[in-house]
């Protein structure tokens, strides 16, 4: 799959992502982070990384290493006192 364009949908909180071949991938963000344990810090982060870096989302989603991703947010957010 040649990923030409991707783009965050803030009607549908979605990555819309399309192909060469005239494809249309979209990754629901609600059902993505669905089941992933997050703080305020990193909940933040998540929103910030769909907003702006569309296909990396899109990789940690489709990869499942979004907790992975996630989780030196959540140390962070402890070691400042934060949550």
């Amino acid at each position: 799959m040649n990923i030409i364009y991707a783009e965050y949908n803030m009607y549908r909180n979605s990555i819309d992502i399309y192909t060469c071949a005239g494809y249309m991938l979209r990754i629901d963000c609600n059902k993505a982070e669905d089941g992933i344990k997050t703080t305020p810090c990193s909940q933040c982060a998540l929103n910030a990384l769909a907003i702006d870096e569309h296909l990396e989302y899109a990789k940690l989603y489709l990869d499942g290493t979004m907790q992975i991703w996630v989780r030196p947010f959540q140390v962070l957010c402890k070691r400042l006192k934060l949550i």
